[in-house]
This record gives structure tokens, C-alpha cells and sequence, in this order.
């Protein structure tokens, strides 16, 4: 199958994005990357890969080393471009977050929600991790105007963790972690509207992440065939399920 995932340019998560790529491609799916210009050869954030305060609060090594093998793979390098994507060619579509500046081409970019306002309507297979899922917020159904996330139960980056992370660092990184002045969730649970609508924060967590091998500090959210996540700390659970949404 074919999955497509959108990115920036350059600042996304490292993990939100190399997870899910290396286990979707280890599992015989496609992955294809969609930026805002085709043959854009995009950048994670590069605080992630090296630590972001006294080499602390990075991505992990295995996901690291995933990451350093996407800049590899061909399909890096052969990115397409927002505006000219034929989604229905695609299985699935992945949303990823990361929180530094240049995610704010992605985040606000109303060609890539109109590419996702088309899929949704496929009715197929949609994953949105931590800032991703404020795509699909800011995303209004065909039908009613009001976001495709109505009437949805989701997870997406908890205020508690952006708070923490932006207290904890704005003496040395400023405004580094706060996207946006609105909090993700607030933004998200805004456009939670409707019968079934309901907001998911899940366990209280601020460091254990799920591993490849144990899901215990994990959480997603799957509603049908939408399916949601906190933080890099859930991008192994949320690449699983996304695998067995694909599957059906």
C-alpha cells in the first residue's frame, strides 16, 4: 500500500516522523513524503538530533538512526509537492507534528488542508501525532464547514507537556516549544463539536516514552478509521495501530 505523509521543509519531530516511516516500510508499504514544493529534501529539527538543552530532550538513538536511514532511502529526496498530490492514489495518509518555527508552513498552510479535506472524504486510513492533529482541526468538512475532527474523539499534544516543556527551557530557548500563542489542545478541543465529540488526554506522563518493545507508557486514540497520538513518546504504538488500520 501507499502511504502518504506531509511535512514541512524543515523543524519536524525526528521520531513523529522516522517511527512510523521505518515501520510502515519494514512492513512492504510505500511511504511517500509531500512537501509544499516537490524535490524538497526536508530537515527534522536539528535540536532533536543532538539534544535540545545540555543533551537532553532529544529523540532517542534507535529513532535517530531511523531518521539518518530516511535521509538515505530515495524517497527523501523525491518528495511531491502539496498542490499537486492525487490522494486518491494513497492508502493512508500521516500526519506528523514537532513544535520549532518551521513547522508553521505546514501547520498553516491552507493548500495542505484542502489535499486533506479530499482524503478525509476517501473515508480511508488517517493518523495525526502531537502538532499534526492541528491540521485536521484546522481542516473544515466539505459538508458543513466545521472542522473533519467534529463530533471525533482524539488525543493530540497535552497543555500539561507543552506548558512543562516551554517553562523548562524559556530561560535559554525562549518561545522554542510554544508553536503558537493558543495551547495544541485548546486549539484542538475548539473544534470538538457534536455528538461522540470527546477530548482524550490519557495517562499523565512528562518523560517515559512506549520503546519498540513495550507499549506500557504509551497511549493513541482510535476513533473508526482515525487515529491519534500525544508525543514522540507514542510513535511506536501509533505506528502499529496505524499498520493494523491499513490492514482492515
Amino acid at each position: 500500500m501507499r502511504v502518504l505523509m506531509a511535512v514541512p521543509d524543515h523543524d519536524f519531530d525526528v521520531t513523529e516522523v522516522a517511527v512510523p516511516w521505518r515501520l510502515l516500510t519494514d512492513a512492504g508499504h510505500q511511504v511517500v513524503l509531500a512537501t509544499e514544493r516537490a524535490g524538497t529534501r526536508p530537515a527534522a529539527d536539528p535540536r532533536l538530533l543532538t539534544g535540545v538543552l545540555f543533551r537532553r530532550l532529544g529523540a532517542a538513538p534507535e529513532p535517530v538512526r531511523f531518521y539518518e536511514e530516511l535521509t538515505r532511502a530515495p524517497e527523501f529526496a523525491a518528495t511531491v509537492s502539496w498542490a499537486d498530490l492525487d490522494v486518491t492514489e494513497f492508502d493512508g495518509l500521516l500526519l506528523p507534528g514537532g513544535h520549532a518555527p518551521g513547522m508553521r508552513q505546514y501547520l498553516g498552510s491552507g493548500e495542505l488542508r484542502r489535499q486533506v479535506a479530499r482524503f478525509w472524504a476517501l473515508e480511508r486510513p488517517v493518523g495525526a501525532i502531537c502538532h499534526g492533529v492541528l491540521v485536521l482541526a484546522r481542516t473544515p468538512d466539505g459538508g458543513t464547514g466545521r472542522s473533519v475532527l467534529a463530533g471525533r474523539r482524539t488525543t493530540c499534544l497535552p497543555k500539561y507537556m507543552e506548558r512543562t516543556a516551554y517553562l523548562t527551557t524559556a530561560w535559554r530557548l525562549g518561545r522554542y516549544y510554544r508553536t503558537y500563542a493558543a495551547y495544541v489542545e485548546d486549539e484542538v478541543r475548539s473544534a470538538l463539536t457534536g455528538p461522540g465529540a470527546r477530548f482524550e488526554r490519557g495517562p499523565r506522563v512528562l518523560t517515559r516514552r512506549g520503546t519498540a518493545t513495550d507499549d506500557s507508557h504509551a497511549f493513541v486514540v482510535e476513533d473508526g478509521r482515525y487515529l491519534s497520538a500525544r508525543w514522540p513518546g507514542d510513535a511506536y504504538l501509533f505506528a502499529r495501530r496505524f499498520l493494523a488500520l491499513l490492514a482492515r
